[in-house]
């Protein structure tokens, strides 16, 4: 062998040597990728959030080792739209679901085919909403969460999951959609709670039955964040918690008055935490404007695919790189109210220092089947009206609800509970015009022709 030859074959032997320690160390393997989605959620009541009445554990841990995004906005705060937009990338006009129970558009992709193209395994485990049909959502369902959000119970187990995360060397995408803390509140503890000792959000009238009923709903929030604890040490018993990426994601607000189904920011201010070992950095936070729609495509980015054009959403991984500080100038927020009440129309865009609230049908009064029966004597709504029959400040606290002005313009930075309409003070009247450009901007560009969408669909 002449002396030229036996430096080639030192030389390929080495590169086989590096090529394989670097694969035995995973420096070439793609990130595997886990969504934890809570339902839901009132963000705020997480501790790592400034949540005041429960510790949240696990999910603090999350938010010590990654990102915490500050301004995550579900453009609808309702269930289907958001997990529409969450796997699809569209806002809701564009992917069809627009009404809660409405399917999406028939000619759609998925995160599923976007990640699958770039050599992900996708699959789901929990609540099943927006999974259906298989053509658009051709998910892996993987046994283990309770997949009803109305169950009574809520049992889980790991050993499916645990047999998906490790049974080939593809690196997957894993949806774990638990369904807490979605009503009816019917697991935990709530004797953890003292109800005389919560504190209560700034927009709520004070009554001991919405005192009771948080306790029940702090008991869920208490198991969503053991099931995310669940998740985080299965990572660590499969030795995989270094090369994989893990989202927690709150969904919209909670089925209390003034939140879901609303677009105040109980309803659509949501909440993300990323942790990503040795991209991102630890114990950081963001105030960057991220919608559910951006998901998909950061993603698909992350996962070395091509990114379609048509999305509305666009990627964030600059954000979580550190690169950028900002994301978007504006999040843009639909409501319709069918099939949960009567036609209710809103429209809404925010910023990071004000929000605009277009009522569409501000001449009715604003009614949610679920939360406002006055003939129900167990839903908390009802003792907030009685009390408003003396008092002032529960009148005001009711009224901004079902009766509202046909524009609402807040500043959310000085009142995040949003509860001093500056629409008709005269030192903001460009800003509102401003914003009313910005909104009706948006609203053109997606075909969105308003008030038409909320009826009932045969």
């Amino acid at each position: 062998m002449n002396l030229n030859k036996l430096i080639i074959n030192v030389l390929s032997y080495l590169l086989f040597i590096i090529i394989g320690v670097g694969n035995v160390f995973g420096q070439d393997k793609k990130p595997n990728i886990i969504i934890i989605m809570a339902d839901d959620l009132d963000s705020q009541q997480l501790s790592c959030y400034g949540g005041q009445n429960i510790k949240t554990t696990h999910i603090d841990e999350l938010a010590k080792e990654g990102m915490q995004f500050n301004q995550m906005i579900a453009s609808e705060a309702m269930c289907i739209p958001t997990r529409a937009s969450l796997f699809t990338g569209l806002y809701p006009v564009k992917h069809g679901a627009y009404q809660n129970h409405k399917a999406v558009n028939s000619n759609l992709k998925s995160v599923v085919h976007y990640l699958n193209e770039a050599g992900y395994k996708v699959g789901l485990t929990g609540k099943d909403h927006v999974t259906k049909p298989d053509k658009i959502f051709p998910f892996e369902i993987i046994p283990g969460f309770e997949s009803n959000c109305i169950a009574t119970t809520d049992e889980y187990f790991l050993d499916s999951i645990r047999t998906f995360i490790t049974k080939d060397k593809d690196p997957y995408c894993l949806f774990v959609m638990s369904c807490n803390p979605h009503a009816p509140w019917t697991v935990g503890d709530p004797s953890e709670f003292d109800p005389e000792k919560l504190v209560l959000p700034k927009h709520w009238v004070d009554t001991k039955l919405i005192r009771s009923q948080f306790t029940k709903y702090l008991a869920e929030v208490r198991r969503l964040d053991n099931q995310v604890g669940d998740i985080l040490s299965l990572l660590k018993e499969t030795k995989q918690d270094q090369n994989t990426i893990v989202i927690f994601l709150g969904e919209q607000g909670a089925q209390f008055a003034g939140a879901k189904w609303t677009l105040f920011d109980d309803g659509v201010k949501s909440s993300m935490i990323v942790k990503w070992p040795k991209t991102i950095q630890p114990n950081s936070k963001t105030n960057a404007i991220v919608q559910y729609e951006d998901i998909t495509p950061t993603l698909v980015e992350i996962a070395g695919g091509k990114v379609p054009s048509a999305l509305d959403g666009y990627s964030f991984l600059n954000v979580l790189k550190g690169k950028n500080t900002k994301h978007r100038d504006f999040a843009y927020l639909i409501h319709n109210n069918i099939p949960e009440g009567p036609a209710y129309p809103m429209r809404g865009v925010r910023s990071d220092e004000y929000k605009l609230i277009k009522n569409l049908n501000h001449e009715e009064n604003y009614y949610i089947k679920y939360m406002m029966n006055p003939n129900n004597a167990r839903l908390a709504w009802n003792t907030w009206m009685k009390k408003a029959e003396t008092e002032p400040t529960a009148k005001f606290l009711t009224e901004r609800i079902y009766k509202r002005p046909a524009i609402e313009f807040y500043d959310i930075q000085n009142d995040p509970s949003e509860l001093n309409n500056l629409a008709n003070k005269p030192d903001y009247k460009d800003l509102v015009k401003k914003y009313e450009s910005e909104l009706h901007k948006w609203m053109k560009s997606q075909g969105d022709k308003g008030a038409s969408l909320d009826v009932e669909i045969k």
